[in-house]
């Protein structure tokens, strides 16, 4: 089938949160619980809901976590958050190519809005957001990808999903959705390789090359 819409991951593939997470978490694990956990233990669920995340942390104090979390989260956002380069101009080719674009991430949507304001060309290119609150169930499983799809009108293998993390590639494999990781967000390449992405590129200029040249090969097989 010909490639006809890219969905995309938000945070480390779209936009650069990866300090802003990072800070966010290292405060508020050492205001509730007073210990200093390593970067990558902190940053080791990234891509799940924050909920599940501090739940993985220390489930009996999950929404203390959360909450002094999200204080200092949106306290600095916008010190913080940075763009990728070359992101926009990427996503600028997609559409004109005449790939449709929808944004599959498991924050909340008044996060995504926070960096929509920041960064309002990615309102404009992209369709579709589905967060955290469109679906019951989350990444690593398929749904929100398939309501991504569904909102487009498309079908699994006319699709592709570019994440940061394991848990977007096994939420592509599970949709049936081919699965390209970028290696600028918050997981190591060994992570990403050991998830088995169909495809492991830099970043989102190389995706959008790659999407580009399956759209013209007019198959995802």
């Amino acid at each position: 089938m010909r490639l006809e819409v890219a969905l995309f991951d938000f945070d480390g593939t779209l936009v650069d949160t990866t300090e802003l997470i990072h800070q966010s978490m290292r405060h508020a694990v050492r205001e509730v619980l007073g210990r200093e956990l390593p970067r990558e233990v902190l940053l080791a669920n990234v891509g799940q809901p924050l909920p599940r995340q501090m739940e993985l942390l220390d489930s009996g104090r999950a929404a203390e976590l959360l909450e002094v979390y999200r204080e200092h989260n949106h306290a600095h956002h916008d010190d913080l958050i940075r763009e990728f380069p070359g992101v926009e101009k990427a996503l600028r080719r997609l559409t004109e190519s005449g790939v449709r674009l929808a944004v599959v991430t498991s924050k909340r949507r008044l996060a995504v809005e926070m960096a929509l304001r920041l960064f309002p060309w990615l309102g404009e290119l992209v369709e579709h957001f589905v967060t955290m609150e469109d679906t019951s169930r989350h990444k690593p499983d398929p749904e929100p990808l398939l309501r991504a799809l569904e909102l487009l009108g498309a079908r699994p293998g006319e699709a592709a999903y570019v994440g940061d993390s394991p848990f977007d590639v096994a939420a592509a494999k599970a949709a049936g959705i081919r699965s390209v990781a970028v290696g600028w967000g918050a997981f190591p390449e060994a992570a990403l390789r050991a998830a088995g992405p169909d495809h492991l590129v830099p970043g989102v200029p190389e995706a959008a090359e790659l999407l580009l040249s399956l759209r013209r090969k007019k198959s995802l097989s």
